[in-house]
């Protein structure tokens, strides 16, 4: 009777293992910086081409630099709005994506009337990650998604037009 005990629970062992869940340890990321401006030339877009092609299921983050605090840039994640006193939105950030391509694009009343410190030399920095890592940390701190990436500052490539 004990070697009977003995034999399922070794089989309950072996049979539980195979039930633990896997870590990703090599999620494959790309992370870089464009800088563009937003004008009526443009129509206030800027489109990057992504060569090659990102999987279906990745997803596509965009951080636009807004500014420095105490010698660190501060990224946010669009999309950023930026409303008037009365509460009705003045101008804002959006983008959408394809697999071939980031639309980063500005939207409000009179964009022309935006001050050029927003439309002008706007740094941006797209991160493309599988959706599964979307769920994982919080997308909203840069530092955080770039810490679980793992990826370094000197890693990130700049993109020229």
């Amino acid at each position: 009777m004990k070697k009977i005990i003995l034999l399922f629970s070794l089989l309950g062992i072996v049979a539980l293992q195979s039930c633990t869940e896997e870590v990703d340890n090599d999620t494959i990321s790309e992370v870089f910086e464009v800088e563009t401006s937003f004008n009526s030339s443009n129509d206030y877009a800027r489109v990057i081409n992504l060569s090659p092609a990102i999987f279906n299921s990745d997803v596509v983050l965009v951080y636009r630099l807004s500014g420095v605090y105490q010698g660190a840039d501060v990224w946010k994640l669009l999309p950023e709005s930026f409303y008037f006193n009365n509460g009705t939105l003045d101008f804002g950030y959006r983008f959408d994506f394809t697999k071939f391509d980031v639309n980063v694009y500005m939207v409000g009343n009179d964009l022309q009337s935006v001050s050029t410190e927003f439309r002008n030399n706007q740094v941006l920095r797209i991160v493309i990650v599988p959706g599964s890592f979307s769920k994982s940390v919080d997308v909203t701190n840069y530092n955080e998604v770039m810490a679980a990436l793992e990826v370094k500052e000197k890693d990130i490539q700049k993109v020229e037009f």
